[in-house]
C-alpha cells in the first residue's frame, strides 16, 4: 500500500459517518437510501461520503438494474492494521518495560519495609 492510499483510507475513517457506513456494510451490501436511513441527511449528502470511501477503496459499488449496491471491501483496513501493528508492537514493549519496572520498584519498597 502506498503512502498516499494509507492517507485516503485514514482519511475516509476519520469521519464517524463514514465508519457508520462501513459497519452497516459488514452486513452485506446496502444501496444508498438503506445506508441514509440511520443518518439525517440527504441522499447526495451521503453520496459524498459514499464516494471517498469509494477513493479510498474500502467501498465498491454495483450496478443491478435501477440498484446501485454498495459492498465492504477490506483490503485497506487490513493495509492499515497492518501499518498499525509496528506502534501495536511499540505500546506492547512499553508496557512490558513499565510493568517490569514497577515490579522493581515494589519489591525494592517491601525490602525497605
Amino acid at each position: 500500500m502506498t503512502p498516499d492510499r494509507l492517507s485516503d483510507t485514514f482519511f475516509a475513517l476519520a469521519d464517524p459517518t463514514r465508519r457508520a457506513i462501513l459497519a452497516r456494510l459488514t452486513l452485506g451490501e446496502a444501496s444508498v437510501n438503506e445506508l441514509a436511513k440511520p443518518f439525517e441527511m440527504s441522499g447526495p449528502g451521503l453520496s459524498k461520503h459514499l464516494k471517498v470511501l469509494e477513493r479510498a477503496g474500502l467501498i465498491s459499488r454495483g450496478r443491478e438494474a435501477q440498484w446501485r449496491p454498495s459492498r465492504l471491501e477490506a483490503g485497506p483496513l487490513k493495509d492499515a492494521a497492518d501499518w498499525l501493528e509496528g506502534y501495536r508492537r511499540y505500546w506492547d514493549a512499553s508496557f512490558d518495560r513499565l510493568e517490569e519496572h514497577l515490579a522493581e520498584v515494589q519489591t525494592k519498597a517491601a525490602q525497605d519495609d
